[in-house]
């Protein structure tokens, strides 16, 4: 399979400023398959470890603190030497080992020429507590589900390659159109967890699809219950239940109240966090301005959460495929299609993408800074026109450039345009 975090591994790499890589990102979204096939196509040789089946190799952490005699004492259980800049060290299931995760601060200070990546489930959990990770010592690498690109990399190589060429004012043909547009469509119901994706390829089987998404939800929902911290696993898991309700309200602002009747911020709050960080779910905030910088206009009480898989999302709301082949109307729509889009765009700006809700009945889905751009987006699940909320947004803001997800062509001027859903994660190439 083709990921696009290679490339940022091997700009990783290639730093004169690299320390230790850390990726964070939920359970099953192919962190150890990257790690394994990075090493494969830019070292030597690859030094794998897992701190989950290996349970001797705590020991080593816990009885040393010298990164020289970490990996004297690694290479002689692997029967080989271990060498700086030709090998690549890979600490999986790290989340089993605070000392291991601890060891890449004396890595990066004393054993800087050893390439190490570590990685594990819940890490991001870990990694929000201040006292677990060396602050300033590490890199760290978010790892997301497949996008939408990397998704027709995998099962459509020449459709793909039609798709990489597609630039900025380019007119595409009604056949690549309807073709991509098809693809969309199946992204939609198996979404971007690489197992379903390979699943697909394999046996293109819906039925399994859907067995494989309803194992990782029990596997997730399993997670929660383990979990034996100060967050109350019990609210984990109401307010991950919650996510489908929470986003088929007309307006899909999070509401404590559709957790538990009568919640409090206070008492779920804390859960939230703990999935956010764990990567499970997306949030994002609305903005008392459209204004720069947005960071700066946060509401912090007012936000959404969204699943971090379109396909599992689509599981949860228990939609049908034949709904979303056959190009029906059915009460999520609109909510899927704003996950699909977040997923797709929310690692392409440094600022993450927001929403503007200015009145209860006026609301921009999600608004993006890009330098000192302040981009507006709409986003329409068929070839609805133009809503009265952004069209009186861009009579009242005169955004420089504003953006229409919809199923409709690309088109559009220096100002507005039209793209495509299919091109989201393009969003920065094209506008």
């Amino acid at each position: 399979m083709k990921r696009n975090a290679i490339k940022e591994l091997l700009a990783w790499k290639n730093s004169t400023d690299r320390k230790p890589l850390v990726l964070k990102g939920a359970r099953q979204v192919g962190k150890t398959w990257l790690m394994e096939e990075f090493g494969r196509l830019y070292y030597e040789d690859t030094f794998y470890f897992n701190f989950d089946e290996e349970d001797e190799l705590k020991s080593i952490f816990e009885t040393n603190k010298n990164p020289h005699r970490i990996i004297e004492l690694l290479g002689l259980i692997k029967g080989k030497k271990i060498l700086p800049e030709k090998h690549l060290i890979i600490f999986d299931e790290v989340q089993e080992c605070s000392e291991a995760l601890n060891s890449l601060k004396y890595f990066c200070e004393k054993a800087n020429e050893y390439h190490i990546i570590s990685a594990g489930s819940l890490l991001g959990t870990l990694l929000a507590k201040p006292k677990s990770y060396p602050v300033g010592k590490v890199n760290l690498l978010n790892i997301s589900p497949m996008t939408f690109d990397e998704f027709l990399a995998a099962t459509d190589e020449g459709l793909y390659s039609y798709y990489t060429s597609i630039e900025k004012g380019q007119q595409i043909e009604e056949i690549f159109h309807n073709k991509l547009l098809d693809a969309y469509n199946y992204y939609l119901i198996i979404g971007g967890m690489p197992e379903c994706v390979q699943s697909w390829i394999t046996h293109k089987d819906p039925a399994e699809i859907s067995r494989i998404q309803q194992e990782l939800i029990e596997l997730y929902e399993n997670d929660f219950s383990k979990h034996n911290g100060k967050v109350n696993s019990g609210r984990i898991l109401m307010v991950f239940r919650s996510l489908v309700t929470q986003l088929s309200k007309d307006n899909e602002k999070f509401v404590y109240g559709c957790v538990r009747e009568g919640a409090r911020a206070r008492e779920f709050e804390e859960a939230i966090e703990w999935l956010v960080s764990a990567g499970m779910v997306l949030r994002i905030y609305n903005v008392s301005k459209p204004e720069h910088p947005l960071k700066a206009y946060e509401q912090l009480n007012h936000f959404k959460l969204f699943m971090f898989d379109v396909g599992l999302m689509k599981h949860m709301a228990a939609i049908s495929n034949e709904a979303i082949l056959l190009k029906s109307d059915y009460q999520f729509k609109g909510a899927l299609t704003e996950n699909y889009v977040l997923q797709q765009i929310k690692s392409l700006y440094d600022t993450e993408p927001k929403y503007y809700a200015p009145t209860a009945t006026s609301e921009i889905d999600f608004i993006v800074q890009n330098g000192m751009d302040i981009i507006p987006i709409e986003v329409k699940a068929g070839e609805s026109v133009t809503s009265a909320s952004f069209k009186n947004y861009l009579k009242e803001h005169k955004p420089e450039k504003a953006v229409r997800f919809s199923k409709l062509g690309y088109e559009g001027n220096d100002s507005f345009v039209n793209i495509p859903l299919y091109l989201a994660n393009k969003m920065n190439e094209l506008v």
